[in-house]
């Protein structure tokens, strides 16, 4: 298809795809050209009958916005990765696609959301729901990548008639989008309790804070990343759309994302930290640990003794697992500073031949990294089931895609927020080596909170006596 094409085009592109089939039921995937589209500016108008709406935004990069459920599944336990991989392979296997002269930006996608845990405790739970897999192959995929843009759809299908259905489907929904779409009008949320205060969380963190530093300094763990949780009751429901709008202007070097699976409920964020992105048999992955304010451009960190221990260990943890998977994985021998809006990190990107290795199959080799959990791993994952008093659901976890070529990305869900209603969790946490001082991780937590309470144009009261220009 190209930006020139007519209506008589994608129904014979349906009716080729059909014909093509090797069963009597498939699924059928359409694509169409649609340039001068942001999608993430168009998900609503592409999600006005979808429960399920989906954002990757790395503009000026790749961005995708997807809603509906053509095709999904769910799943828990130990070989979560695994299985999670096989069924992509024979979820996207059996997909007919009948434009496969369509750019690879345009690929259809499995879109993957993970929980931390491989199990969800039901006795922590509050928002998201009970599987450690979320997959879906979405009715709708519109992606950009610099200035052109495509429209795809899925459909399960019986006979021909739903063929053409479904390209005529595509056609008026790429009318739609062309045609402009009314904007909500973006105002400040205003806070009418916090159901933490800053007492409250620091009192629930600081006995959690000092056994894990006891942990550490006694030679029990390298390294434990505690994490505290902040529950924020708001006057009116947040549009996620305008945070992540808002988002794209603040962190434009973070991939904004959002998991929406129904009206009432999101998950969403900017996160700096790539997990793993694979693009024709290249794996990256980020090692990212070390966290300051951005107040003398990351000088002081660069000195910091105790973050560029904490930071080696992240660095020497992914490499390790890499190699572990028979891969030969390159660094650069200092890290560098990666500033995202207030806060700036430590960053050291690793690179690596996938050698045909499956990407989930390297997505649960690495995750979780010791910047979001400990080490050794095993042990500090069962401390923080011990010390967290809540669960971590989908934060610090992977979120992303895979497509029908093999490439795939994953971001580590951090800087996010979960909103249910009119109830928003804000999650952050440190880094505790040998050396920590409570005092000093009290102070990192709450500056990520407040950082992000600020990107999101609240205002709670953990915020006001911290410094975050």
């Amino acid at each position: 298809m190209t930006s020139g094409s007519t209506f008589s085009d994608i129904l014979s592109a349906a009716a080729i795809g059909w014909s093509t089939r090797k069963v009597e039921e498939c699924a059928l995937s359409l694509a169409l050209p649609i340039d001068g589209v942001d999608p993430l500016n168009k998900l609503s108008c592409l999600s006005e009958e979808q429960e399920f709406r989906f954002l990757w935004d790395t503009a000026p990069g790749l961005c995708i916005a997807a809603s509906g459920r053509c095709q999904h599944f769910d799943l828990s336990g130990p070989k979560r990765f695994e299985l999670a991989q096989r069924l992509s392979d024979e979820l996207l296997g059996r997909l007919t696609d009948a434009t496969p002269e369509a750019p690879l930006q345009a690929r259809p996608r499995i879109l993957l959301s993970f929980s931390f845990f491989e199990q969800i405790s039901e006795r922590k739970r509050t928002f998201g729901g009970t599987s450690a897999v979320q997959a879906i192959l979405p009715r709708w995929q519109l992606t950009r990548q610099g200035r052109h843009g495509w429209l795809r759809i899925n459909g399960v299908i019986t006979h021909e008639a739903e063929a053409r259905e479904l390209a005529e489907n595509l056609w008026i929904m790429r009318e739609r989008l062309l045609a402009p779409c009314k904007k909500k009008e973006s105002t400040r949320t205003k806070i009418v309790s916090g159901i933490s205060s800053t007492g409250e969380w620091q009192d629930c963190y600081y006995p959690a804070l000092i056994r894990g530093i006891d942990l550490v300094n006694n030679g029990v763990l390298e390294k434990l990343v505690l994490a505290v949780r902040q529950l924020i009751s708001l006057d009116a429901s947040l549009d996620p759309l305008i945070m992540l709008s808002r988002l794209r202007q603040q962190q434009e070097g973070s991939c904004r994302f959002l998991w929406q699976r129904n009206k009432n409920e999101a998950f969403f964020g900017a996160s700096p930290e790539r997990l793993l992105s694979l693009r024709k048999g290249q794996l990256q992955s980020d090692a990212l640990a070390g966290t300051a304010a951005f107040r003398d451009g990351g000088k002081a960190l660069m000195r910091s003794e105790k973050d560029l221990r904490e930071h080696e260990l992240v660095v020497a943890s992914i490499t390790n697992q890499l190699i572990s998977k028979g891969l030969t994985p390159r660094r650069p021998r200092r890290p560098q500073l990666a500033r995202h809006g207030h806060l700036v990190h430590l960053h050291t990107p690793i690179t690596a031949d996938t050698r045909g290795e499956a990407p989930l199959h390297l997505a649960g080799a690495l995750h979780p990294t010791p910047a979001v959990a400990g080490l050794p791993r095993s042990q500090a994952m069962s401390w923080l089931r011990t010390l967290e008093p809540f669960e971590r659901g989908s934060y610090a976890a992977p979120i992303g895609w895979i497509d029908t070529c093999g490439n795939a990305e994953f971001r580590v869900a951090i800087r996010c927020g979960h909103l249910k209603g009119q109830e928003l969790e804000l999650t952050a946490g440190a880094g505790l080596v040998r050396g920590s001082i409570a005092e000093k991780e009290l102070q990192e937590v709450g500056l990520k909170l407040a950082v992000l309470a600020g990107q999101l144009d609240l205002q709670p009261n953990f915020s006001k006596s911290l410094d975050i220009t």
